[in-house]
């Protein structure tokens, strides 16, 4: 076990350095005002300072996504140098029916980073949704958490158009029905799915709020 989570590891490793370049350059774009497609990383921008936050834009500063914006993003996501130590302190939090932290550990990145490219770049590039979170910011407290919660269940399409987010339910459900490859037995139950599939869509909610006013509370926070 020890063995195989070394290995994990050393992979999670160069990920992190090659994502790390990719990340780089893209907010190199963003200092040169090209960072419509995939939204800023700048410490201001980062939720709560730290989370990594590549797919939140500006509807008055936005370009078409791509499928290469939409893989590039969740790649980023998924790899950015923070997400590991998060993704540390959720596994201490989680279940586990038992199994060893290094266990516990690579089921929980596994599930971030099926459910990251599931429903950010799979499953839009195939619906023609736009997976990114347009963010208000204007309008009340309650009609913007309102607006930010709702965005789980309603998106934009690439054409500009207003559709179901087929993506974010889909590609949860799908990404907890394929858990079920690397969980134990005892986890692989219809209502062990589903509660994974619910447990990862109201996270993406919870981080939708963060997107809409986390701008806000660090300006706030600054003066």
């Amino acid at each position: 076990m020890m063995r195989t989570f070394t290995r994990f590891l050393t992979v999670a490793f160069v990920f992190t350095i090659a994502v790390s370049r990719i990340a780089s350059a893209a907010e190199a774009d963003a200092a040169t005002g090209d960072a419509s497609a995939v939204g800023s990383t700048a410490p201001s921008a980062r939720l709560l300072g730290v989370m990594p936050n590549y797919m939140t834009v500006d509807p008055a500063h936005v370009t078409v996504q791509t499928t290469h914006d939409a893989y590039k993003a969740a790649s980023l996501n998924t790899f950015d140098p923070f997400v590991y130590p998060i993704v540390g302190v959720q596994t201490i939090f989680g279940s586990g029916n038992g199994s060893s932290y290094a266990t516990r550990y690579s089921r929980a990145f596994a599930d971030n980073a099926i459910g990251n490219f599931m429903t950010s770049a799979v499953v839009p590039s195939l619906t023609g949704e736009d997976s990114r979170y347009y963010r208000r910011g204007t309008g009340g407290v309650f009609s913007r958490l309102a607006y930010a919660a709702s965005r789980s269940v309603v998106t934009r399409t690439r054409s500009g158009g207003t559709t179901f987010n087929i993506s974010e339910i889909g590609g949860n459900a799908a990404a907890a029905a394929l858990s079920n490859l690397y969980y134990s037995p005892q986890d692989r139950t219809v209502g062990g799915t589903a509660m994974r599939c619910a447990t990862q869509i109201a996270w993406d909610t919870l981080a939708n709020e963060l997107k809409e006013f986390w701008p806000d509370i660090h300006a706030k926070l600054r003066k």
